[in-house]
């Protein structure tokens, strides 16, 4: 079943319609990464579809590819400093290099539903264990059944397990195993602020899908929470059972 976010939530950039960039691509890391390191982490919306239709910072063959390129990139990242979630994913790429695949994530699980509707099911699978692109293709049907044909299923399938490897959640090239993924300061912050924005608050916000995502132990969360309030990125306060946990830094206008 897919996990819906709370409507109010849509203004910050989560995304609960069922189409997303699954159904053509894989979450896109590496050209993020070539995005973000082209543009500085002022430009606007328009400076970003300037980076890859005109200046092809991503290297693509044709002007076509370009713009497909940029409208999948823009479905799962907003590139719009106006849009919270983005604004937090800038500001946590540059100061947490090696938080970047979870990050990229966290932000694509927010924004497509696809992906997200798949995310239980790797969660589930203990570490060791194969994954094939099937199995996500019939969580997919499950989740929304009857809107995708059996050949756009077998792509999801493809593109969502891709992603997954990405992340990091997922190893090997013929056949995909589970592993442990490598949650970092940053991204344990990225992942609070989508908790905080899905209206969870104080303990639970260390329970939430996002935080899930990071594949980490609860004092492992608190421990990066810890640290990303010492860079002042978050503040957070930890004592026997109370949990207190602002963004004044990320929620600023």
């Amino acid at each position: 079943m897919s996990i819906q976010i709370p409507a109010l939530a849509n203004e910050y950039g989560f995304i609960n319609e069922p189409v997303g960039a699954h159904s053509s691509r894989t979450m896109m890391l590496a050209e993020l990464r070539l995005l973000l390191a082209a543009c500085p982490q002022s430009s606007s919306l328009e400076k970003y579809r300037s980076a890859i239709i005109d200046e092809n910072v991503l290297l693509k063959k044709t002007v076509a590819t370009r713009k497909v390129s940029f409208r999948w990139m823009r479905e799962l990242y907003a590139l719009d400093r106006k849009i919270l979630l983005f604004r937090a994913l800038r500001d946590f790429w540059d100061e947490d290099t090696q938080a970047r695949p979870l990050l990229a994530l966290l932000s694509a699980v927010a924004r497509d539903p696809i992906l997200k509707s798949t995310a239980e099911r790797i969660l589930s699978i203990p570490v060791g264990e194969t994954v094939t692109p099937t199995m996500l293709a019939e969580v997919v049907n499950t989740s929304f059944p009857n809107r995708y044909n059996p050949k756009t299923l077998a792509s999801i399938g493809r593109n969502a397990i891709s992603s997954w490897q990405q992340a990091g959640l997922l190893s090997g090239k013929l056949h995909k195993v589970r592993v442990k993924a490598q949650s970092q300061p940053a991204s344990v912050a990225y992942a609070l602020l989508l908790g905080y924005l899905s209206d969870a608050r104080g303990e639970a916000l260390f329970r939430t899908l996002w935080c899930r995502l990071l594949d980490a132990p609860l004092h492992i969360l608190h421990e990066h929470a810890l640290a990303a309030s010492q860079r002042g990125w978050i503040e957070y306060r930890h004592m026997g059972d109370v949990t207190e946990v602002g963004f004044r830094h990320l929620l600023r206008k």
